[in-house]
């Protein structure tokens, strides 16, 4: 049987009208990271997120969507080209960003759409009404936008639709009955919008509905008791989060009880208190056997009856959330014995104490125990020992006791037979952990930090033959460096993944780390090791990152460390390494050239000059800064191809940098070249592969005419080309993008700049500007009165009538500097806010 959809790597050639429809859309969007990079060849069935039909050619599949955690995404504009795709039927352009645009109408145009994902987007305005007409939908998402106005009752005419996502958008007034209309639906998430009113009864039709999230939408009520619930028979996950209602109801727990599926319930920040307990018994859940989560976080219960209540309630709980809930620290005894299944316990952020743990302690099934935040003031063995009392010793394996108040050391441990994690920091521990301490068999995890422990790492902590990660950050210890790994070479070697020891008093120099064959990172920020690196200092052939700032490091750095095959980060920064960079650049460049995405150097008493970095080909950022970096820059060198952020200011760098020097960064958001003898000489017409977020040139030579690459650039915050040897009139495109972006830093001052600015539209605010020491002349325009700190001293502006007083209060400045203009006549007797700051100089402006 032949596949009627053909993915990209097979060989089918797509129909010229639709390849030329996807080529009107690429040429409509921004791809800064090169999703579209395929995009070339004659057969687009082929391209990346492409899927045609294997029978009749037509494009069937759309999958766009950019990358959360990688932030590879899409902008611009989605083209209406995109309606010759006829028989599409899939579309996922999810992860992207669209801000400010509205959802195209012709989206619902594709009659044939199965699929339709837009998530976190950044859409505004509304739901297309012409959605109701896509009769062929199963899966809608529009969650994580900025959505406004009402959902668009037309959404109630998806017959086939089985999966509808809605949240986390401002929509406004009621949730449309017509939902109730989607017979087919399974999945129902509405949250984090301004609906009002009463969640309908017609959702009680849904009878396949299986999960119904109505999340953080605080003006939502259930009516009549919620009764409608009651019909939704398949329901197995149920979230009410933030429903007014709910504590002055009396009936709807026990509909909730009579749902046959129950799984999960969420009942968040629904302000349920005691008085919801009381007014729900007697009650036990009819799914009693099936309510497997149970999550009552953000309420205001006062007593111990909530634990009473649930272990009444159902006794087959795997998981209980009961976040920022318990007014008062307390718990019942009897809830350890009726709880045979639970597993997790969440009760962060509460107010227990050390003696309420005892009742925890004969939950025999219990693995994960999270107490973070809460009051416990005891010394850590007396809250261990309650613990181990009873059979719960045997089954925890996730102990959270972090953000508490506890005293006292770390004692044995090994009672523990089970427990994998250990989290005990931002606590009161002090003094030398003993040395003949023993760990868990099994612990993979042990976090100490942001305590006061003193002296050494015991030389049983080696002898954990299962640990993975050891974080003792921010404490007292004062042991050398290579006693620690000493101690810690036992079997851990061959199982320690992450060690991080920044913040104490360690000493002493960087020894061969060779043999923690498994070590992936090592934190030793902010400490007190000195000396140089010698060329025996091997590190862990696994290992991806390592900081060694903050300390007191001398000379370079060997070149064993460039043959660190698997080296991602390496920072150097604060210390005193003195080798000539071209040297470092040198030791690096074995098979970490390959492997290093991230290097910082910066603060330190480097020197030399630029060497060629293209062969470093994964390097994303390179700080360099606050070094004695000198010399001339060699015209033929080239940056990494990756490179995202570069930071070389404040040294004292000499020559020209051109176009060439950045041909293949396509990449670069970051540039600050600020305080060398540089010089920045691009082709005229010369439009850079990059869009810069920072752009942070202070003292380099741009001029004498204003640089015309920047009209490129159009995603700027921040932009500091002072003292940069312009002598122009500022183009009116310049001015123009001030509006592009909210909250941006300017600073074009210490020029020549001259003329008269003109006044234009201007929607966001500007954080900070200076335009100080120019030629700027005539009326001060009235988009700067959108500014939070104006610096316009020492120009020639004439008149401020207009911006200092039009409508009254200037909402938003609160510092202003006017003086050494051509200002004259009296000040202004206008209206500005309480927090107004004029700057003291403004009588050098020539008021009178």
């Amino acid at each position: 049987m032949r596949n009627p959809v053909v993915h990209g790597e097979e060989q089918v050639r797509c129909l010229p009208k639709e390849r030329e429809a996807l080529l009107q859309f690429k040429a409509a969007i921004v791809d800064d990271y090169g999703m579209l990079s395929s995009w070339t060849t004659p057969h687009c069935c082929q391209w990346k997120g492409i899927r045609c039909s294997n029978l009749t050619a037509h494009i069937l599949s759309l999958d766009l969507h950019g990358e959360f955690v990688g932030l590879h995404y899409l902008s611009g504009e989605i083209h209406k080209s995109l309606m010759e795709l006829r028989q599409l039927q899939y579309l996922n352009l999810s992860y992207n960003s669209f801000k400010d645009s509205h959802i195209p109408e012709f989206i619902g145009s594709f009659k044939n759409l199965k699929y339709l994902d837009l998530f976190s987007c950044r859409f505004s305005g509304k739901i297309p009404s012409q959605f109701g007409s896509l009769s062929h939908l199963k899966y809608l998402n529009l969650a994580g936008n900025s959505l406004e106005g009402s959902i668009p009752r037309q959404l109630g005419n998806l017959s086939q639709l089985q999966e509808l996502y809605l949240g986390d958008n401002p929509f406004e007034g009621n949730v449309p009955s017509q939902l109730g209309n989607l017979f087919q639906l399974q999945v129902l998430s509405l949250g984090d919008s301004s609906f009002e009113g009463n969640v309908p009864s017609q959702l009680g039709n849904l009878s396949h509905l299986q999960e119904l999230y109505i999340i953080g939408c605080h003006a939502l009520k259930l009516d009549d008791g919620g009764q409608w619930l009651s019909n939704l028979i398949s329901l197995t996950h149920l979230y009410l989060d933030s429903v007014s209602n709910l504590n002055r109801s009396h009936t709807w727990p026990h509909v909730i009880g009579k749902l046959p599926k129950l799984r999960e319930l969420g009942l968040i920040d629904c302000s349920l208190s005691d008085y919801f307990i009381l007014s729900s018994r007697p009650f036990k859940f009819n799914s009693s056997t099936s309510l497997s989560v149970l999550d009552l976080s953000f309420n205001t219960f006062t007593s111990p009856m909530i634990f009473e209540w649930i272990s009444n309630t159902t006794s087959s709980l795997v998981e209980l959330h009961l976040i920022s809930s318990l007014q008062e620290g307390s718990t019942s005894g009897h809830f350890g014995m009726a709880m045979n299944s639970l597993r997790y316990l969440d009760l962060r952020s509460n107010t227990l104490k050390g003696r309420d743990l005892k009742s925890f302690t004969n939950i025999c099934t219990l693995y994960s125990l999270n107490l973070y935040k809460n009051n416990l003031t005891e010394d850590l063995p007396f809250i261990l020992d309650h613990l181990s009392s009873g059979c719960v010793r045997h089954s925890l394996r996730e102990l959270d006791l972090s953000n508490n108040h506890i005293t006292g050391n770390l004692p044995e441990l090994s009672v523990f037979s089970s427990l994998k994690a250990l989290f005990l920091d931002q606590n009161h521990l002090s003094g030398e952990i003993p040395q003949d301490i023993i760990l868990p068999p099994n612990l993979e995890s042990l976090s100490i930090q942001w305590n006061s422990i003193e002296g050494r790492i015991p030389k049983s902590f080696g002898n954990a033959c299962a640990l993975c990660l050891l974080d003792m950050s921010s404490n007292s210890l004062s042991e050398e460096f290579s006693v620690i790994i000493h101690h810690l070479s036992g079997c851990a070697r061959n199982s320690l993944q992450e060690l991080s020891l920044q913040g104490n008093k360690i000493n002493g120099t960087f020894p061969d780390l060779s043999i923690f064959l498994a070590l992936k990172k090592l934190d030793l920020t902010e400490n007190q090791l000195s000396g140089k690196i010698y060329e025996g200092s091997k590190l862990p052939p696994s290992l991806e990152y390592l900081s060694i700032q903050l300390n007191k490091f001398e000379g370079g750095i060997p070149k064993s460390f460039g043959n660190a095959c698997a080296l991602r980060s390496l920072d150097m920064s604060q210390n005193s390494f003195s080798e000539e960079f071209p040297r470092i650049i040198h030791h690096l460049s074995g098979c970490a050239r390959y492997s290093l995405e991230e290097l910082y150097i910066n603060n330190n008493q480097i020197n030399g000059t630029l060497p060629d970095f293209s062969i470093f080909t994964s390097l994303k950022r390179l700080y360099l800064y606050a070094n004695k970096l000198n010399g001339e820059i060699p015209k033929n060198i080239q940056f990494p191809p990756q490179l995202e952020k570069l930071y070389m200011d404040s040294n004292y760098l000499k020559g020209v940098l051109t176009d060439y020097n950045f041909v293949n960064v396509s990449r670069l958001q970051e540039l600050c070249l600020s305080d060398n003898s540089l010089a920045l000489e691009f082709t005229q017409n010369w439009v850079p592969p990059f869009q810069l977020f920072f752009i942070e040139l202070r003292s380099c030579k741009l001029g004498p005419t204003f640089p015309k690459w920047l009209e490129t650039q159009n995603k700027f915050h921040s932009i500091d080309i002072s003292n940069a040897s312009i002598s122009d009139v500022v183009p009116e495109w310049f001015w123009g993008k001030l509006s592009l972006q909210e909250g941006m830093t300017i600073d074009i001052s210490y020029n020549k700049l001259r003329g008269i600015i003109p006044n234009i539209p201007q929607k966001f605010l500007i954080d900070e500007m200076s335009l100080r020491s120019n030629q700027f002349e005539g009326p001060i325009p009235l988009f700067l009165r959108n500014s939070g700190i104006l610096d316009l001293s020492k120009n020639e502006f004439s008149d401020s009538t207009l911006f200092l007083c039009l409508n009254g209060t200037i909402e938003t400045l609160y510092q202003l500097d006017i003086s050494n203009n051509q200002l004259s006549g009296q000040i202004p007797d206008c209206s500005l806010q309480e927090n107004f700051y004029f700057a003291r100089e403004i009588s050098e402006g020539k008021y009178l």
